[in-house]
């Protein structure tokens, strides 16, 4: 049963990356008093250079572009490149504490070692800041402190034994290509990160090979000048997923195969001919290097020995280093057990209701810790605001019934744990009641359909509406020649 409460209830979030800071914008706005707490000495999670779980390096960029990698109240600079630089992105993002305010609500540099719940009510934070240990009691919590902290290494067999002068290491610890120059350097993995850090070390003349287990369509963040995203995650895309999922696995494999072609036509291996099984990733610039023999593909590692590896075809090679593209592991050490059993943590995830709430956890939100292709930052600006509709004064939080029958329904599903931004962007408005319906803004229509789910389109109906929103819409629908004509049918 939801507290009730005679002042402004006090909401810690954990975190001050993109999904803290989204959080405490939308919660302000329904009137919650709010502190933010990070480890770091600076907001801005894995776009702080200087942040102990950045995952960035020097010269990296988005993968997503400058219109879906931004919050509805704040577009980039004018001038921004279609892919924002590290140093922009984190710049973008103290400008949005700036104008929210937001800065005069953080404990940055303190480190939160343990959340469990108080004997009167509410969630206790142990937090040490500057050496010094204290204890904090807040009415309710978001937890946003990230999904990519911890970077996974799986068992290898052998790999203790490699003597490669640069070791082993996950592509998390990255930090450039100077340190590998004139190296032979094995990357494993096939995730964005990896094949981004393979093709940027193979234009510097590195050895690169790459290895994995499967092998994953791969698409060029542009397709015919136009953002990948903006063709391929439309809501159109989503509602026909949600209709027969066989029959847009179909449609997305022949998007993908006329935009990329079939990654062994470039010289990596055959992928699954279903999409779903295969996986999606973007690079690009990766298969242009297999291709011209710059990058050497091979399947997964048998065994190490040495600066030997011997991959599943028996082939063998000799490296300096080792790179693991091998994804995150979900770590919130801090929790109580007790609420770590409660949601059922592991370290791919967790058991919740709308990836956010549990029945048995009353005032506290988990948003972000999920595992997304394609742009983040719409996708958690819509859970926050998801989030602070539950929670605000006469809001409709979900029932313990709705929420176990949710969590039940969680628990039948398989497949894989990646989801697409598209079909979470869509979920979370639909329960934030946010959703704009095309056919209440025919001039829109095609936009909405067609065209990317940019933030602005979110802000188009509601209490939360933006005078701006239509020009937005059609602005990015139209963004780099990808003109939709406000008459052309849906």
């Amino acid at each position: 049963m939801t507290q009730t409460f005679d002042t402004p209830p006090r909401v810690a979030i954990v975190g001050a990356g993109p999904a803290g800071l989204v959080a405490a914008r939308w919660l302000r706005a329904q009137g919650f008093e709010i502190t933010l707490y990070d480890a770091a000495e600076d907001i801005g999670g894995q776009w702080n250079p200087a942040g102990v779980h950045s995952a960035t390096w020097p010269g990296m960029v988005t993968n997503t572009s400058r219109v879906m990698t931004a919050f509805s109240d704040l577009d980039h600079r004018p001038g921004t490149a279609t892919y924002v630089r590290r140093e922009d992105m984190h710049a973008y993002l103290d400008r949005y504490c700036t104008r929210f305010q937001l800065r005069q609500h953080m404990r940055l540099g303190t480190r939160v070692e343990h959340l469990a719940r108080a004997d009167r009510g509410g969630w206790e934070l142990s937090l040490r800041h500057d050496g010094q240990s204290r204890i904090e009691h807040h009415d309710r919590v978001v937890i946003a402190s990230g999904r990519h902290q911890l970077g996974s290494i799986p068992r290898v067999a052998g790999l203790g034994t490699f003597a490669g002068k640069f070791g082993v290491a996950h592509t998390s610890q990255f930090s450039g290509a100077a340190l590998y120059r004139d190296a032979s350097v094995l990357i494993a993995g096939c995730s964005i990160s990896a094949l981004e850090i393979a093709t940027l070390l193979a234009q510097t003349g590195v050895q690169v090979t790459i290895c994995y287990r499967r092998q994953r369509y791969v698409l060029p963040k542009l397709i015919a000048g136009v953002p990948t995203e903006h063709a391929l995650f439309t809501r159109a895309a989503a509602l026909a997923a949600a209709k027969s999922p066989a029959a847009a696995a179909s449609a997305l494999r022949a998007q993908v195969i006329q935009a990329a072609g079939r990654p062994e036509q470039y010289g990596a291996l055959p992928a699954d001919p279903d999409i779903f099984a295969a996986g999606l990733t973007q690079c690009q610039g990766f298969l242009p290097a297999v291709a011209e023999g710059r990058i050497a593909v091979r399947p997964w590692i048998a065994q190490a020995q040495g600066r030997a590896v011997t991959f599943a075809d028996g082939s063998t090679g000799e490296f300096d280093g080792i790179l693991f593209g091998t994804g995150y592991e979900l770590s919130l050490p801090w929790l109580a057990p007790e609420i770590a059993e409660t949601v059922e943590l592991t370290a791919q995830g967790m058991t919740l209701f709308a990836d956010s709430f549990h029945p048995d956890l009353d005032g506290l939100a988990f948003l972000g810790l999920y595992d997304l292709v394609g742009p983040y930052l719409p996708v958690l600006e819509l859970q926050a605001r998801y989030i602070a509709g539950c929670w605000k004064h006469g809001g409709a939080q979900p029932t313990r019934a709705e929420m176990q029958a949710g969590i039940a329904a969680a628990r039948r599903m398989s497949g894989p744990l990646t989801r697409p931004m598209h079909v979470m962007a869509l979920e979370f408005a639909r329960r934030a009641g946010v959703e704009p319906d095309p056919a209440r803004h025919p001039d829109l229509a095609h936009a909405l359909l067609s065209g990317p789910l940019s933030p602005a389109s979110f802000r188009l109906e509601g209490p939360d509406s933006l005078p701006d929103a239509r020009e937005r819409v059609l602005a990015a629908a139209s963004a780099f020649g990808a003109v939709c004509d406000p008459e052309a049918p849906a």
